[in-house]
């Protein structure tokens, strides 16, 4: 199987990459830069949005897992919106010219103001820019895949909890405090409720998603339980050995979090109960 991996060099795409090739797949990765790309990979540097055919200049690959995006953490940048055609446009030209196969990185931030455990059948409402431009891109390439008949997947990421320091976070951002001798880390109540999965599952759940085709659709990529913000941060801290502090109550909870939001891990756990045989 051959996997053309976009967004490669980015916080996310840097650990897929490498997972799909400890797996044995064969990785094309491309980015506008590569320098955190594993190397056992065949690495592109190029705009995607400037190829006119971008499937053959990828040596058509089997499957396309699309995770380039902009601004994730800035939520209402703008880029959301006026990127969206181009993200659009480059699916759209790759599945026109032969590709059967595409898994797309998705967010719980499509769901918007939600309170419960998330399946494929939950309604959208998405209060920010990234929310609304990311259900949008679902929702057109759902169709764009359902008239070329192209296998669909939906990997709808949850909460990320890693110790690098080149990811935008909250865990990234504590591990950069803690690096620059903060004592204190500016917190909101940490009482709101959400699925959290270490960067390492994460990665691995998104490679093993992407090299079977029988599970499709909307893959909640998660733990399948919630915990409270403020508990995972503090067993964050402890578990890395820090010794910043929570200011709890320094920043308010954003008006669109759920107060208590995690996702049903019944597909996950059906994709690696058979990649582990």
């Amino acid at each position: 199987m051959k996997v053309l991996v976009t967004g490669a060099n980015g916080y996310l795409g840097k650990g897929i990459v490498k997972q799909l090739l400890d797996d044995g797949t064969e990785v094309i990765a491309t980015d506008v830069k590569d320098n955190n790309i594993d190397r056992r990979a065949k690495v592109v540097v190029d705009d995607l949005f400037s190829l006119e055919d971008p499937y053959s200049y990828f040596d058509k690959p089997d499957v396309l897992l699309h995770l380039a995006w902009r601004n994730g953490f800035v939520h209402n940048s703008l880029t959301h919106v006026t990127d969206l055609p181009a993200h659009y446009e480059f699916i759209c030209k790759m599945i026109d010219a032969g590709l059967t196969r595409i898994a797309v990185m998705g967010s719980m931030h499509e769901i918007g103001f939600y309170e419960g455990s998330i399946d494929e059948e939950t309604p959208c409402n998405p209060q920010s820019l990234y929310g609304i431009s990311k259900n949008a891109l679902r929702q057109m390439t759902q169709l764009k895949c359902k008239t070329a008949n192209c296998c669909f997947q939906w990997l709808r990421g949850f909460y990320i909890v890693g110790n690098t320091l080149d990811g935008s976070s909250i865990f990234s951002k504590i591990a950069a405090a803690e690096k620059d001798g903060k004592d204190v880390f500016p917190f909101t109540s940490g009482l709101n409720q959400y699925d959290f999965l270490d960067y390492e599952d994460f990665c691995k759940y998104v490679a093993h998603s992407v090299e079977q085709a029988e599970t499709a659709g909307i893959i909640n990529i998660c733990s399948g339980r919630p915990e409270k913000l403020g508990d995972r941060v503090e067993r964050f801290i402890s578990e890395n050995g820090y010794s910043i502090r929570l200011g709890y109550n320094q920043y308010p909870d954003r008006p669109y979090d759920s107060k208590a939001i995690w996702g049903d891990d019944s597909k996950i756990k059906l994709i690696e109960s058979k990649a582990k045989k």
